[in-house]
């Protein structure tokens, strides 16, 4: 099966900045993944397009260096790639690479319509050269032409601005599609399933029965030579404005209308819109140091990075929602690099019952754990007795881990599920313009905050926790933590607590 199975149709796939890092690790493995599993067109041509100035050969080699699967499928799958090298800011450059393409589009029998799906792998700083391009000498004549823009999107809310406005000068919004890789993600899929397929869950949805929601981003590794080019954005505008936030408004949006693209994102404005300023006596910044042997560089040993950098690797915040269901109830956002353990989840963490039976002692706080990675799953934390004869009181859980519960699991990649949406037309993963103007009218006050007083970020050392200073915000607004249970499903990466 194809997602183009009118054999008229032609897709050629041109992706913008082909010989960077962005394109070789996601962009082109995406499409390979989606070659294997037969849902692109059969009419596809894959053309990249950059500065650098490469023979199609070791071009081929090194994109296939991250292909993996079938070494006959690869061989086929490198036989539909195409490169060609020009400049971002030259019309000429454009125009000359517009015949490449139609000359290869020329050689398709029986085609009729040939659509267009351009992938801009390159950075912010020349999206607007580049969507000139595009717009001037590559939109097709005769089908449909989507582009894909990756974040971030601006650094503000006035960069931002600028950037809508300028791609709406040239691109309908219909046809635009800014990715944000989390959203593809599996069980970000799956939040509003269990969310709104499930009776037993959505009585408890609301500050009544929960007493904090806290979402968690963890990476065990540094910037690792990247450190340059984090600086110029740091933890917040990398994660916290975009990943974070999707899951946030997804986790406590109201139900949409429908499951129409249109209809959800109007849901998820509408309570982004109920999100109050974020005060700065409510975030936690930090920024690693070396690891305790001293074998790790600090962050503000990586190269690129400025010796008197103030940019935060590590960022906690309480965001509180001035609507019916959330109002008085905190969320707790948290996302840090150079960690102890590389995982992202969302953890619900229940109200204690109101009873007498048992002792605070006894009773933990019930929590929801929607584990996105590693290792997806959704388990409950409760508590049980203990089997025996005494009436002990002992923490267990009901647990869905996908690769215990699902056979023959094969999980397809946030960006495979993302470009093959873009290729049908589908927004219901992507951002919509109003979206992306009220997350940055949320979080830019606390950036110009920050950056304006030049606040120092907490040191913490490479492969901890974070800063101290963090979780004592998540304890001061009512989070508890419970030391003494290990999830089952960290085995065998080692048991962690959780």
């Amino acid at each position: 099966m194809t997602t183009t199975p009118d054999s008229r149709s032609l897709l050629t796939v041109i992706i913008l900045g082909a010989s960077g890092d962005l394109a070789k690790k996601k962009t082109y493995p995406a499409l390979f993944g989606l070659y294997l599993r037969d849902l692109l067109p059969s009419n596809t041509i894959i053309y990249g397009y950059a500065r650098s100035h490469i023979e199609i050969n070791d071009f081929k080699a090194r994109i296939s260096k991250g292909l993996k699967g079938d070494e006959e499928k690869k061989k086929q799958f490198l036989s539909l790639l195409h490169y060609h090298s020009g400049k971002y800011d030259e019309k000429a450059s454009y125009d000359e690479f517009e015949k490449l393409i139609s000359a290869e589009e020329k050689k398709q029998s029986g085609v009729e319509r040939s659509n267009r799906l351009f992938y801009m792998a390159i950075p912010p700083s020349i999206f607007i050269d580049v969507s000139i391009g595009i717009h001037g000498s590559l939109i097709s004549k005769n089908g449909w032409s989507r582009v894909i823009v990756e974040k971030p999107f601006g650094r503000d809310l006035d960069s931002s601005r600028e950037l809508v406005s300028e791609l709406g000068k040239l691109f309908k919004e219909k046809d635009l599609f800014r990715i944000d890789h989390y959203l593809g993600k599996e069980m970000v899929q799956n939040l509003m399933v269990l969310r709104f397929a499930n009776a037993v869950f959505e009585p408890l949805w609301s500050k009544s029965h929960i007493s904090s929601i806290t979402i968690t981003f963890k990476e065990d590794i540094g910037t690792e030579g990247r450190g340059g080019y984090f600086d110029q954005f740091g933890i917040i505008r990398d994660v916290m404005q975009n990943h974070l936030l999707q899951v946030l408004s997804l986790v406590a949006m109201e139900p949409p209308v429908s499951l129409n693209a249109d209809d959800i994102t109007n849901e998820k404005v509408k309570l982004l819109r109920c999100i109050q300023p974020i005060k700065m006596n409510e975030v936690v910044l930090g920024q690693y140091t070396s690891d305790p042997e001293g074998k790790i560089p600090a962050y503000l040993d990586d190269e690129g990075v400025p010796k008197d950098s103030v940019t935060p690797t590590y960022a906690a915040a309480v965001f509180h929602i001035n609507n019916p269901r959330w109002r008085g109830m905190p969320f707790i956002l948290k996302c840090g690099k150079a960690l102890d353990e590389r995982k992202t989840e969302v953890r619900i963490q229940f109200k204690r019952p109101d009873n007498f039976l048992f002792s605070d002692d006894d009773i933990s706080r019930n929590e929801l754990v929607m584990r996105i990675q590693p290792g997806e799953a959704v388990y409950l934390k409760l508590l049980s007795k203990k089997p025996g004869l005494e009436n002990k009181i002992e923490q267990t859980e009901l647990d869905l881990s996908y690769r215990h519960r699902f056979e023959n699991l094969d999980l397809p990649d946030a960006y495979e599920r993302l470009i093959l949406d873009a290729i049908k037309g589908d927004h219901n993963l992507f951002v919509r313009d109003d979206e992306l103007d009220v997350a940055w009218q949320i979080f830019t006050p606390l950036l110009d905050q920050i950056e304006k007083e030049k606040i120092k970020p907490e040191p913490y050392t490479f492969g901890s926790r974070g800063p101290k200073s963090a979780d004592e915000l998540s304890k001061r607004f009512g989070f508890i933590r419970s030391l003494g249970y290990n999830w089952p499903g960290n085995s065998p990466q080692g048991s962690k607590k959780n």
